[in-house]
């Protein structure tokens, strides 16, 4: 079950909060703001980018896009190298989908960027492994968790 890789992470690195479920979906940032009750600028999207071919987390405010070329500028990689992973790519690899995409619990560990606008925020609310699982988590937590690299990325 997707949850537990995700709960197996965050207790063996001292996460102190809960994993919350709700009956409501998270799918959209829309969906998630409203089951969670936080604004949607507060809602982390975790998405799986292939830059030149090897997976990579980019992880953003829930009202922001990304923008290719600033993440070929904080990766050294050409932006025609950089594309969205396929949600069945993401599914047959890590055992995600899309709408539950979390930050943390993959094996091995994925590089990470994070935009720095996530850090404006004293808690964002990151998907847990499925659209019904959610965890709130500091934006420095979520950078010391995933080692990533904070740099401009939106649009």
């Amino acid at each position: 079950m997707p949850v537990i890789k995700v709960k197996g992470f965050l207790a063996l690195h001292g996460y102190g909060g809960d994993i919350h479920h709700t009956e409501d979906t998270i799918f959209t940032v829309e969906d998630a703001s409203s089951a969670v009750g936080a604004p949607p600028e507060e809602i982390l999207k975790s998405l799986i980018f292939m830059v030149d071919g090897d997976p990579m987390l980019v992880l953003m405010s829930g009202i922001n896009k990304v923008d290719r070329k600033k993440v070929s500028l904080a990766t050294g990689k050409a932006k025609s190298r950089i594309k969205m992973a396929s949600p069945d790519y993401v599914l047959e690899s890590f055992g995600f989908r899309v709408g539950g995409i979390p930050p943390v619990g993959y094996e091995p560990p994925l590089p990470a960027l994070i935009d720095e606008e996530v850090f404006s925020f004293d808690v964002v609310w990151a998907a847990a492994g499925t659209d019904h699982d959610f965890f709130p988590i500091a934006p420095q937590d979520l950078k010391d968790y995933t080692d990533g690299l904070v740099a401009d990325l939106k649009e």
